[in-house]
């Protein structure tokens, strides 16, 4: 395994975070243990879960990932493992998890204390906003549509001073944001700077052949600010890995079992997926391998999240850390893209 360490921290963690979205739904508990303990053996020490999950988010399963996890982390040496979780924004979907999904500090420490009494620690490493409480262009918006009529409060400050408090209490180690923009992420770390409060250490965007738009912006504040990004959906659910292919809906498949994400499920998506296929057949590695190296070797990734339901994915996609692409095989991956730039925001 290679490791990393998160940006103006001491905190080393693999280059390969295991995503864990699928824990309550598609995989059981005994399931889970057995992708959390090959993990680990690989050598993976970061774990990356949410409040809301498993996925999709319903009532019945909220917290199920979660609390897997700390049926297992109960047994571990705690401070080998690196975990980070997230609070759920405002959406009227997730009422089932609170009323009030703003970030005030009451729900904050709500939704914290929850998580831990779920994932059976004191303290989480990063704690991250799973998405921003203002209205702005996240979740397959690609442009940011301004609303006039916004009822919304800056309250960057508030928010801060609440993780910042956190961060003094033990409770969590640092926080990050998620699904967030780089005016966003700009302005917290400008009021942290200013307010001397505790500073935002990573961003968990979407990034991948299908999706690459953190290059346009955040890529610099990410390079210039030393904020890591930690990559989710590098295989853009599931796109990436050719199973989908010639219209192929294989049984149990995400796309299958939820035919509402369609993210990555566009015509453009299945052209350059195809081209992209073709590429890694010349280069004799999979379609995987060719789609996780890529996000591996950005300098801005600090760590790339993978998922998987069986231990077989797993395997493939944690080895893909050992592929380096050629720059001659880079330029010709953004040869491809300049086909159709993004087409899965």
């Amino acid at each position: 395994m290679i490791y990393t360490t998160i940006p103006n921290t001491s905190i080393k963690v693999s280059k390969i975070c295991l995503g864990t979205m699928t824990f309550g739904q598609q995989n059981t508990e005994n399931e889970a243990h057995e992708q959390l303990n090959f993990a680990v053996e690989k050598g993976i020490n970061f774990i990356d879960t949410a409040e809301m999950y498993s996925i999709p988010g319903k009532k019945e399963t909220q917290g199920s990932t979660e609390f897997f996890i700390g049926s297992w982390l109960k047994n571990k040496k705690r401070e080998d493992i690196v975990v980070a979780t997230k609070v759920t924004g405002p959406n009227e979907y997730f009422k089932y998890i609170r009323e009030n999904l703003g970030f005030s500090k009451q729900v904050i420490h709500e939704a914290l204390n929850k998580s831990l009494k779920r994932l059976q620690t004191d303290y989480v490493d990063v704690y991250q906003l799973h998405w921003p409480d203002r209205t702005t262009n996240f979740f397959g918006q690609r442009n940011y549509v301004h609303n006039p009529n916004e009822k919304w409060d800056d309250n960057f400050k508030e928010v801060i001073e609440t993780l910042d408090s956190l961060v003094k209490e033990g409770k969590i180690r640092h926080y990050g944001v998620s699904n967030e923009t780089s005016w966003g992420l700009m302005r917290h770390l400008t009021e942290s700077k200013y307010n001397n409060l505790a500073r935002c250490k990573t961003i968990q965007n979407s990034y991948s052949l299908l999706n690459r738009i953190f290059e346009i912006n955040l890529a610099e504040v990410s390079m210039r600010e030393n904020v890591g990004l930690l990559a989710y959906s590098p295989l853009g659910f599931g796109m990436l890995t050719g199973k989908y292919l010639n219209g192929n809906l294989p049984d149990n498949s995400r796309l299958k079992l939820f035919p509402a994400y369609v993210r990555y499920n566009s015509e453009q998506s299945h052209i350059l997926t195809q081209k992209y296929a073709d590429l890694a057949k010349e280069l004799n590695i999979s379609l995987t391998q060719l789609s996780l190296a890529f996000v591996n070797q950005q300098p801005f990734v600090t760590s790339t999240i993978i998922g998987a339901t069986t231990l077989e994915q797993l395997k493939e996609n944690i080895e893909s850390v050992h592929v380096e692409l050629s720059q001659e095989t880079l330029q010709k991956i953004n040869k491809i893209q300049e086909l159709q730039p993004n087409p899965a925001p």
